[in-house]
């Protein structure tokens, strides 16, 4: 009886333990910000914006669950790399020194930078930069591109949106490089800054996840190639990001 009573009990933790080994068949933790609007931010309590929004979209189509946590930028990579959560949301740019640490869906956008200042700022484009003193977000395409294209300019380094507006709005910094999306909904909502200038990159944005979870991986750009061909992306781009390009393969 004790004999049989402990094969029972060994073939439960056996099946258990399966189970617990594929991170689709139970509830996904995704690491997102809670302070950068409209692509990621909390909003009654909700994680919101283009890119949660468009990962639940996916997640209904290959019944995932999701369950989204605030963090820091500097800092999701490497949660994500460490298995605290499973997938990054985030406006992440895949850049070549990222995919070292982390795994990238498909491209689900593009990165479009802006440089932010204050209204009557004699900073009328990238070159005038130089020796000023720029926020910008730690470790983000942002602060790569200042420190590659203006090497002269001051980079003022941040782990959050909030503080690096802050500091813009106060004159600690004299300019701000950060997403366009963000950039114009500071405007909007901050009288007093402007955008000086914004251009279009050829970086791809990608959900990241645990490298070599390609289990994972497949759900996420399966459950993207359906929302993109329904029709779901282009509708969720028009509502969060209605100002910002639409690449070409994403909608009409």
């Amino acid at each position: 009886m004790r004999r049989a009573l402990s094969a029972a009990v060994a073939a439960a933790l056996l099946a258990a333990l399966t189970a617990c080994g594929s991170n689709t068949d139970s509830t996904l933790r995704v690491g997102t910000l809670s302070d950068a609007p409209p692509n990621v931010y909390l909003d009654k309590g909700q994680f919101t914006g283009f890119d949660n929004e468009l990962l639940r979209a996916i997640a209904a189509k290959e019944n995932l669950k999701l369950e989204f946590a605030s963090t820091d930028f500097s800092a999701l990579l490497g949660q994500v790399a460490s298995g605290r959560y499973d997938i990054g949301s985030s406006a992440i740019a895949q850049t070549e020194e990222r995919k070292k640490t982390v795994d990238f869906s498909a491209a689900y956008d593009f990165e479009t930078m802006s440089i932010q200042a204050k209204q009557g700022t004699p900073i009328t484009g990238e070159q005038a930069l130089a020796g000023k003193r720029v926020a910008v977000i730690q470790a983000t395409v942002g602060d790569n591109w200042l420190t590659t294209k203006v090497p002269a300019a001051q980079a003022v380094r941040f782990p959050d949106y909030a503080s690096a507006l802050a500091a813009l709005k106060t004159g600690a910094v004299d300019a701000y490089i950060l997403d366009q999306s963000i950039a114009e909904k500071n405007v909007a909502a901050n009288p007093g800054l402007v955008v000086v200038q914004s251009f279009t990159t050829d970086v791809p944005h990608g959900f990241a996840v645990k490298k070599g979870d390609t289990q994972l991986l497949g759900k996420l750009n399966d459950g993207l190639s359906q929302v993109i061909k329904d029709g779901t992306w282009l509708k969720l781009h028009r509502q969060f990001l209605p100002t910002a390009p639409v690449p070409a393969g994403f909608g009409s």
